[in-house]
């Protein structure tokens, strides 16, 4: 069956019930292996220990991004393709991306008190994460402001792809203003910085992490899609009653 079948809501709802329960089991798996196996990674030099952080807190910033730019795609499904997903999958990507980006700036303090000495400083990475996050909200907020789903899906749509030119931002703000936070160790050009000891954890973690979005999302799509559909036959139920 080609992919673009499971456009159809009916199709995607079978396919979210098998697959949900086995992406859940691999990305349990993942996170437990990339955490254990960082765990008992040696220390870092400069960091010591806190330097463990990194295992929950980098697929956190990625999945932050990745999660806001699934968003903008499915913002442009909804405006320009009309595809008949792309807005209850934007919805669903707005609020998994919106907890893993809090996720991101609470784990990014607890790492920079020690490494800093303060929990927060208005550095531009961490100043564009936050706005990144008030954006999340803000698209959350567009969702719940409007009765009809498709007047908020629009308006959601807008500002998702208004504030995409944050995204960029937030991940050249290191190299484009005088930063505290350090440079990307391991999406570089060349070989990555950081020792295969904590690299090869890092991203199993950062997989399992990543499997985990993608369960929260079609959970998320497929309440939706429910949720809808009983709204549906509510209305029509109300329109029989007045006949």
């Amino acid at each position: 069956m080609p992919l673009i079948d499971y456009a159809n809501p009916h199709r995607f709802q079978r396919l979210a019930a098998w697959m949900i329960p086995l992406l859940g089991v691999t990305a349990a798996t993942l996170i437990v292996l990339g955490i254990a196996t960082g765990w008992a990674a040696p220390a870092d030099y400069q960091q010591g220990e806190m330097v463990k952080v990194m295992y929950i807190h980098v697929p956190f910033a990625w999945l932050s991004l990745g999660g806001y730019t699934v968003m903008a795609i499915s913002a442009l499904g909804t405006l320009v393709w009309r595809h008949p997903l792309a807005d209850v999958s934007g919805k669903a990507a707005a609020q998994v991306g919106a907890v893993f980006c809090f996720l991101c700036l609470v784990t990014g303090s607890l790492w920079g008190r020690p490494t800093w000495g303060t929990y927060w400083d208005w550095d531009p990475r961490l100043t564009s994460v936050l706005v990144l996050f008030l954006l999340y909200l803000g698209v959350i907020a567009l969702w719940r402001a409007f009765d009809d789903p498709l007047r908020a899906g629009r308006a959601a749509a807008i500002l998702a792809l208004i504030g995409f030119i944050n995204v960029p931002i937030v991940k050249f703000s290191v190299d484009w203003w005088n930063s505290i936070h350090q440079r990307s160790s391991v999406s570089r050009l060349g070989a990555p910085t950081i020792d295969p000891s904590m690299l090869y954890p890092l991203l199993i973690s950062a997989a399992g992490f990543f499997v985990l979005f993608l369960v929260l999302h079609m959970a998320l799509m497929r309440n939706e899609l429910l949720r809808r559909r009983a709204r549906t036959l509510r209305i029509l139920q109300a329109a029989e009653a007045e006949r």
